[in-house]
């Protein structure tokens, strides 16, 4: 399996391109900053440097040919304004999702999160954070059930770097929780052997259920 990541430096990314390349497959990192290319050979995984804020859909998608799948893993990160999560949580996201389709890959795994929304209320809370909760929810509308993509979307709780329990709870509505970074990128690497999960939106937090299992338990019934 070839995989590549958009984001490739972040934490869930690093975790993922170890435990891909760890078993064998091939993994690479989209990467905008030269000074990441180190971490992401450290962790087993190619150096792709690319810019998805100023890429065009034929520039990415000549990366992505050949792969099994993409991730998108990036985000405009803390201490970024409005304007970012829109050019990278959020256009960002559509432009790996038209890239895939113009490169023939189909399976397309999204890192969003719980409570992202296009519509999402003030409610008194930050603007920067609501603006976040827009651009993943506007993302996530954009390539749902696109005809030339298999797209599993993972809505992940609030993301600590406390090592991984390999147990979780996965759903439709979780209720606010945490997740280990770990969890969430051994998730990711269940979901992409597991490809009668596309087509999926659900929520993630730490449980008790194993990985493989909660996973084993979104494939519809034949």
């Amino acid at each position: 399996m070839r995989v590549v990541i958009a984001g490739g430096h972040g934490k869930i990314a690093l975790s993922l391109e170890r435990l891909l390349s760890g078993r064998g497959d091939s993994v690479a990192g989209l990467v905008r900053n030269p000074d990441h290319a180190a971490d992401l050979v450290a962790a087993g995984a190619e150096v792709l440097m690319v810019d998805l804020e100023h890429s065009s859909v034929e520039q990415v998608a000549e990366h992505l040919r050949g792969a099994s799948a993409v991730v998108f893993a990036a985000g405009a990160g803390p201490g970024s304004g409005a304007a970012r999560k829109e050019t990278v949580d959020r256009d960002a996201a559509i432009l790996l999702a038209d890239a895939a389709e113009a490169a023939g890959v189909r399976r397309y795994l999204m890192i969003s999160s719980i409570g992202a929304d296009a519509q999402a209320p003030d409610n008194g809370r930050d603007p920067v954070f609501v603006a976040y909760l827009r651009a993943k929810g506007a993302a996530d509308e954009a390539v749902r059930g696109r005809a030339g993509l298999d797209t599993t979307i993972v809505r992940p709780g609030m993301l600590t770097n406390d090592p991984g329990t390999g147990r979780v709870t996965i759903a439709d509505s979780t209720g606010r929780g945490r997740i280990a970074r770990e969890d969430v990128a051994a998730v990711l690497v269940a979901l992409l052997d597991t490809p009668d999960t596309g087509g999926q939106t659900f929520e993630l937090v730490g449980g008790d259920t194993p990985i493989a299992a909660a996973v084993a338990a979104r494939v519809p019934a034949p």
